[in-house]
């Protein structure tokens, strides 16, 4: 029986240092461990049938009731800047929001739900779409790109921060995939090209809307090692891929370059999309 009491009181003690570290980790040890970062890749919002690059305005507006309604807090590029940079602190439940490619309805049918649920992300243009393709055929929401004068009413609202996805490499051009080095490319030639068409659209940023972009994403997902220093030199200071991988963030400012983000299909209902961008939030 002796042995069976002591036997008691270890399991006991056991069982109450696991939960003491399961249910009382304090602030800074959860911080060591890292802070878990979904980040949701959005393209057009337009009232068609769902489809793989396309939500509806009612899908969109439902997803971001579950952020609210389950405790997630939409953040900008600049806090998780901050934080890797020791000057400042992010929420207990810190979801990041991208658009990519600058379509019109991210203005016209995305901004009036994100001032409405109070929300902030990320729309990365790309600057041959707005100087080309946006004047010549502007303002329809299933189609247009965003002008330089949306841009700066998305700019200007304090809910969307604007992001780079390049000048014009967001295409297959030859045998060049988006911003990838191809395999006989030196590296000068790869920089001296990349460098080339990310100054062009950060010139035309500053010059529009008095910004230069902090965030790039990758068109495509297409990345390369070998652009990392190119985008660090031109002031970037977070990336975005199309790896479907959940995100860690800590105090390192390198943990900001290639972050994971999921593709919100419209094909997936807010339930089946945010269990798969959620599933690993207490691993």
């Amino acid at each position: 029986m002796l042995v069976i009491d002591v036997i008691i009181l270890i399991s006991g003690a056991a069982l109450l240092l696991l939960g003491k570290l399961l249910f009382f980790t304090s602030a800074d040890e959860k911080e060591e461990m890292g802070i878990f970062l979904p980040v949701i890749m959005y393209h057009s919002v337009f009232d068609t049938a769902p489809q793989e690059y396309i939500v509806t305005p009612e899908q969109l507006e439902s997803d971001l009731q579950w952020l609210r309604n389950n405790g997630y807090t939409s953040v900008t590029a600049q806090q998780l800047i901050n934080y890797t940079r020791n000057k400042c602190e992010l929420p207990e439940h810190p979801v990041l929001i991208t658009f990519d490619d600058g379509y019109y309805n991210n203005l016209s049918e995305a901004m009036p739900l994100f001032e409405k649920y109070d929300m902030h992300a990320i729309v990365s243009i790309v600057g041959k779409f707005t100087d080309s393709l946006a004047p010549a055929d502007p303002h329809i929401p299933a189609y247009s790109y965003l002008t330089w004068d949306d841009i700066k009413q998305l700019s200007a609202s304090g809910r969307f921060e604007i992001g780079s996805h390049t000048y014009d490499m967001h295409s297959f051009k030859g045998k060049r995939k988006g911003c990838a080095k191809l395999p006989n490319e030196t590296e000068e030639e790869y920089r001296s090209t990349l460098a080339e068409d990310l100054a062009v659209l950060h010139n035309e940023m500053h010059i529009s809307i008095g910004e230069i972009p902090a965030v790039f994403a990758y068109p495509f997902g297409n990345i390369s090692r070998e652009s990392v220093p190119i985008l660090r030199d031109s002031g970037i200071l977070m990336t975005l891929t199309c790896y479907e991988r959940p995100n860690i963030i800590t105090r390192d400012p390198d943990c900001l370059y290639g972050l994971f983000r999921y593709n919100r299909s419209g094909l997936y209902s807010t339930e089946e999309y945010m269990e798969m961008i959620t599933k690993n939030k207490d691993s």
